[in-house]
């Protein structure tokens, strides 16, 4: 599927418009609509377990209150994670990231962006979870800390990091120097950047997966301007939008 597609259709949380996000439920749906990419946002748990939500605090997606940080796994599964959507998606669990691993083909790749270091334990986990999955070369990993890519990059020099920014840079190929380690993807914000820096990125050899486009005149933007991926909510719509297009124009190749 991802093999034949020059642009990777991203799941934004899963399929984030139309499930609640970070479920197994939203995976399942962005990867029914036939994503090539999940994007996927993690914290640590207090023993030590990579969780799946957004937010460093249940508050807002759960039916729980308080720090994921300061809660066990068994504590954090007891949140129904998906009433708060929807009722019919009443009972959805806070997925480990270990069981989203095991979920996703391995075709399809996986962006995880850390959300917060934890004194750098979570670097530590995630490679060592990744290593121990067969996840290295299949998963991209991203943050708006671009001090934890590094570190995590120095533990684990194979894998492949992507700079998360909202900032109208200069160059933006040039903000991949920054870090003296090799990048793999920049992911803008879409309003930021434009078909000249889309094209210098990629001829620096640096994917571009700009955030977060749900509406099918940006999508078409964006596909314009040569990107490699597009990180959406809705996955379906996107790939609506492609199905309607010649293939040949549909991005730059991977």
């Amino acid at each position: 599927m991802s093999t034949e597609k020059q642009l990777l259709v991203i799941a934004h949380r899963g399929a984030k418009g139309e499930a609640p996000e970070n479920t197994l439920a939203a995976f399942r749906l962005g990867l029914e609509q036939g994503c090539d990419a999940i994007e996927l946002d993690i914290h640590l748990s207090k023993d030590g377990e990579l969780i799946v939500i957004h937010d460093a605090t249940l508050d807002r997606t759960t039916d729980m209150k308080g720090a994921v940080n300061d809660l066990t796994v068994a504590e954090l599964k007891q949140a129904d994670a998906g009433s708060w959507f929807d009722e019919k998606f009443a009972g959805e669990r806070l997925p480990l990231l270990e069981e989203v691993f095991d979920l996703t083909p391995p075709d399809v790749m996986i962006n995880v962006e850390i959300k917060g270091s934890y004194g750098r334990k979570l670097e530590h986990a995630l490679c060592a979870l990744m290593k121990r999955k067969n996840r290295v070369h299949n998963v991209v990993v991203s943050s708006f800390d671009h001090k934890s890519l590094m570190f995590l990059k120095l533990l684990l020099p194979e894998a492949k990091i992507g700079l998360l920014y909202d900032m109208n840079a200069a160059k933006h190929s040039a903000l991949a120097d920054t870090l003296g380690l090799p990048v793999y993807s920049l992911h803008p914000n879409m309003k930021r950047i434009d078909t000249e820096d889309v094209r210098e990125a990629i001829e620096r050899g640096l994917r571009v997966y700009p955030y977060t486009i749900n509406d099918e005149a940006q999508m078409q933007e964006a596909i314009d301007y040569g990107v490699s991926g597009i990180i959406t909510d809705y996955p379906g719509r996107l790939n609506g939008l492609l199905d309607r297009q010649p293939r040949a124009a549909a991005g730059a190749a991977r």
